[in-house]
């Protein structure tokens, strides 16, 4: 497939490997992608529902619609990402957030919201994710664990940035002029790097991915959906996706309530929530760096780990200590679990059907996702308490670490 004009004009002259402008465009539209993130709409909830009169239920349910579509399109998706590459679905993906969440300044009514969120967020789940991970396992295989932690630190950047953008622009514009300045940027930042430079895979131009050096250095794998379907490793990655990810959504959103009915007051709640994300921060980087050589099942093990214990620590917290030791924990285990599992499916069945595979396997990533707050909030409501249900998520992540510890890699030759 012919790269754009400006990436063969750019390429010969270049004295480093290109995965590095890949990886660098990238960075700027994973930071572009947290437009219809849940942390920039919290910063519309009560301009808007002051307006029209929604209830908070009903701008909630859009965000688990959005979910829900995106496991529908997710399969097929993939296999158009693995047949045209990255470029083509990340740059339809960031021009429908952009303009999607541009035109949410006009909406006049609750469907109008439906109509737009929905399809911001359904391509951020879906789309969005699959062209990243796509662009980035087609040019890394040597050092793709550091070049999937730089692209996770860039969108935890957008996901602090964009909710000021938003409040800056609603200062002087009001919710409307959040929302254009939110798109806008999207735009602007995401857009045009992905458009010009990125290149499906570096076989097309005459390279080789970068690999670890070396005779006795393994075969890349290169399997087939239908062939990775096949083989246990692929099932026990989607069992570990089902059971973890429940944990991730359903801990994150309800840890600062839960925090606040153990008498911390709401300070200290905001402060421990500070402490977790800071600590995905630094294990979604950290992670990257640790030697090839090590199984990226351990890792995975280790994350499952760290959520559990994270998890039943939360249950007895009664000081602000207690809450920040209890979300610094979970939030190394989620660090390390966004790091870590795109590597692991890329690892494990190769880049050849890497969007197919990855295509099925998030699929039950978001619906997982949307069933953890959910369960969460029936379960408190219920109970009068969030103890059950950090119970219900401690035991969820220790399975999940006993299935991390079975997913070995298939052998290569069970391969297509």
């Amino acid at each position: 497939m012919k790269p754009p004009f400006l990436a063969s004009l750019l390429m010969p002259r270049l004295p480093f490997y290109y995965g590095w402008v890949v990886l660098a465009c990238v960075c700027l539209a994973g930071f572009a992608r947290q437009g219809p993130a849940v942390a920039v709409l919290s910063v519309f909830v009560t301009p808007m529902t002051q307006d029209f009169g929604w209830s908070r239920t009903a701008i909630s349910g859009a965000v688990s619609l959005g979910g829900v579509l995106a496991a529908v399109i997710s399969p097929v998706i993939g296999p158009m990402l693995d047949r045209r590459g990255a470029r083509l679905v990340l740059c339809l993906a960031v021009l429908g957030v952009g303009l999607a969440t541009m035109a949410l300044s006009l909406v006049q009514s609750l469907a109008a919201f439906y109509l737009l969120f929905c399809f911001a967020r359904m391509v951020w789940a879906g789309p969005y994710d699959l062209g990243l991970y796509g662009a980035l396992n087609a040019w890394f295989v040597a050092r793709r664990q550091t070049a999937v932690s730089i692209a996770t630190l860039a969108q935890m950047s957008g996901l602090v940035a964009l909710p000021i953008v938003a409040q800056l622009a609603m200062r002087d514009g009001g919710w409307r002029s959040g929302w254009v300045a939110v798109g806008a940027c999207v735009l602007l930042v995401g857009f045009l790097p992905a458009w010009l430079l990125l290149v499906r895979r570096p076989e097309d131009v005459g390279l080789a991915a970068d690999r670890v050096a070396g005779a006795g250095a393994a075969p890349e794998p290169r399997f087939s959906r239908a062939a990775a379907m096949r083989t246990p490793a692929f099932w026990l990655l989607s069992l570990y996706t089902v059971l973890v990810f429940p944990v991730q959504a359903g801990v994150s959103l309800h840890q600062a309530p839960h925090l606040i009915e153990r008498g911390l007051a709401p300070i200290t709640a905001a402060s421990a929530v500070a402490v977790f994300s800071a600590m995905s921060a630094v294990a979604s980087f950290g992670v990257g760096f640790l030697p090839r050589r090590w199984p990226v099942r351990h890792g995975l093990l280790l994350a499952a780990v760290l959520l559990g214990i994270g998890s039943f620590a939360l249950i007895g917290v009664g000081a602000a200590h207690d809450a920040m030791i209890a979300g610094g924990l979970f939030g190394l285990g989620i660090g390390s679990l966004m790091t870590l599992l795109p590597v692991a499916w890329a690892d494990y069945f190769g880049r050849e059907s890497y969007g197919a595979i990855r295509g099925v396997a998030l699929s039950l990533q978001v619906l997982a996702q949307a069933a953890g707050p959910v369960l969460s909030g029936v379960l408190r409501d219920s109970t009068g308490t969030y103890t059950l249900s950090l119970l219900v998520f401690g035991t969820l992540a220790s399975l999940a670490a006993l299935v991390a510890l079975a997913a070995r890699q298939p052998p290569a030759i069970a391969a297509r």
